[in-house]
């Protein structure tokens, strides 16, 4: 796209200013700087002060947005365009929470509120006792049985609510194709009162099927052959294969192929999360995710906080060239919430070929790591306070505490504040001195500072945040991913070595031998040498 080109080229044009971009100066000659910049939006709010912007930046990213018409090309996304031009999808995981956006010429999206139905009435009757296992017992465990986006959403918002759960029905994730995961799991439960979700669009997934073969052996081995529906439910397309494996069809819920995996957890890949909690809290999130996707109808590229977030990530990275993000949830709850958003943003951007099929020269994402705080301040924070490599944070902090005694949230809102100004302003030789500190140690314990960061609030953890939290992420990603002229939707990376997998697997079995590369094939033999 030329008018991408020739807006990027404005952008880029600024890094002979960046050396001018100090934290120290700009809040000095701009006492009110933290509280202009600093943009609300539903129940969240970003404080962006510490990044390493100013008017004129912001300004140029706000021209970009304009000259590619990205308010088009989010109404395109969500009025059902065929945006994932690789494998001819419409992207509708927003269509799942808004109606607002639903285009319902597009297949399958009239049967939206039937199909969520269905799966949350499912949901209470299996949470009420009126959907018993075969044993006539209540079931009071739930084995996810996902990988990718049928994990680690699901798993992040179970883990994120934690606290409000009512001990009624407890659910468990396996994603992973490692049979001491799934069986040290299953070891702890009793098959009589436990029920399978299995999540799998095509039912073939080897990971899933993997495990999901292994799980119903292990209810067989203690309920018997035919007495293994009541505890089988499937997510998926494939009614036939669902059948085949024993899964009564009223007990199948589908979604569609206009919802990418990281992008489902609000589709019926998310009926753990109603399993756990109950429908309310599952419809709860949605709306919370809605009030969200409604600040994309009309975007003011000024004052937006998702545009803004998203186009200082792209500043950090295509400028200041810093290449990495650290996200640090200030909320023990939200300790799964790094992971989501490694797959979220970086299957989703990291890209190098452009829509056009051409090599693109700008970076396109960042790699993502984080852990809660204030635990990650006591492993890799000096890193990122005293490291050769300047890494942006992002900050996320609750504002009431979900706890009993106030001192425990005083303590984390203040380290996730003291972190942030601390990243920004450091400490200075002069400052050290004055302090009489030893001359040897003054080099040793000078910070820098200079060192951006953002701060995403949220008033409380609760569904509703949370589903907030959620869809402003992924609505960065995508604002990026537009500004960028890159699938955000698509993830062709990850197909090869599964492919190839499968060679590999067929070698090691001596079912097929592949010609590999001489280190796989060496791999593979000493293998079979301790595995004869």
């Amino acid at each position: 796209m030329k008018a991408n080109k020739i807006a990027w080229n404005k952008i880029l044009e600024l890094k002979k200013t960046k050396k001018t971009l100090v934290l120290n100066d700009l809040f000095a000659k701009n006492p009110q700087r933290g509280y202009e910049y600093n943009r609300s939006v539903a129940d969240l709010n970003l404080d962006y002060s510490k990044s390493l912007v100013n008017d004129k930046v912001l300004k140029k990213f706000e021209d970009l947005a304009v000259k590619i018409n990205l308010q088009e090309q989010i109404n395109q996304i969500t009025s059902g365009k065929l945006t994932n031009s690789t494998e001819k999808r419409s992207v509708g995981h927003m269509w799942l929470r808004s109606k607002f956006f639903r285009n319902n010429s597009v297949s399958g999206v009239v049967d939206i509120d039937v199909v969520q139905k269905n799966f949350l009435d499912f949901a209470e009757k299996v949470r009420s006792g009126v959907h018993k296992g075969s044993t006539g017992e209540n079931i009071t465990d739930v084995v996810n049985i996902g990988i990718g986006g049928s994990d680690l959403g699901p798993a992040m918002i179970y883990k994120a609510l934690e606290h409000i759960h009512d001990g009624k029905i407890r659910c468990h994730f396996i994603s992973n194709i490692d049979e001491t995961e799934i069986s040290s799991t299953l070891k702890n439960l009793d098959a009589s009162t436990t029920l399978l979700v299995i999540t799998s669009k095509s039912f073939s997934t080897l990971e899933t099927m993997t495990n999901a073969n292994y799980a119903k052996n292990w209810l067989v081995k203690s309920l018997g052959t035919s007495n293994i529906e009541k505890h089988l439910v499937a997510i998926s397309t494939d009614t036939k294969a669902c059948k085949e494996f024993g899964i009564d069809k009223h007990n199948v819920f589908p979604f569609w192929d206009w919802v990418g995996g990281r992008y489902s957890l609000l589709s019926s890949v998310g009926i753990s999360i109603a399993l756990g909690y109950g429908s309310d809290v599952f419809t709860s999130i949605q709306n919370g995710a809605s009030k969200i996707d409604e600040y994309l109808q009309k975007i003011d590229f000024k004052t937006n906080p998702i545009f803004i977030h998203a186009a200082i990530s792209l500043w950090n990275l295509n400028v200041m060239k810093f290449g990495s993000l650290a996200v640090i949830p200030y909320a023990s709850p939200l300790s799964r919430f790094p992971a989501f958003l490694q797959q979220l943003w970086m299957e989703s951007n990291g890209k190098s070929i452009d829509k056009d099929g051409n090599k693109i020269k700008l970076s396109t994402c960042p790699v993502i790591f984080g852990e809660p705080g204030t635990n990650s301040q006591h492993s890799f924070f000096q890193m990122l306070h005293q490291g050769t490599d300047v890494i942006p944070v992002d900050f996320i902090v609750v504002k009431s505490g979900m706890g009993q005694d106030r001192n425990f949230q005083d303590s984390l809102v203040a380290n996730a504040l003291a972190q942030a100004s601390v990243l920004a302003f450091g400490k200075s030789k002069a400052e050290l001195k004055s302090e009489n500190v030893d001359q040897e140690l003054i080099n040793h314990k000078v910070m820098s500072g200079n060192r951006p960061s953002m701060i995403l609030s949220l008033t409380k953890l609760d569904p509703s945040t949370l589903g907030q939290l959620v869809a402003f992420y992924e609505a960065s990603v995508i604002l990026q991913g537009l500004m960028l002229n890159i699938n955000s939707f698509d993830q062709w990376g990850v197909e090869l070595g599964k492919k190839t997998a499968v060679n590999v697997l067929q070698s090691i079995k001596n079912i097929n031998e592949s010609k590999f590369d001489s280190s796989t094939t060496n791999q593979i033999a000493t293998y079979r040498k301790l595995n004869p």
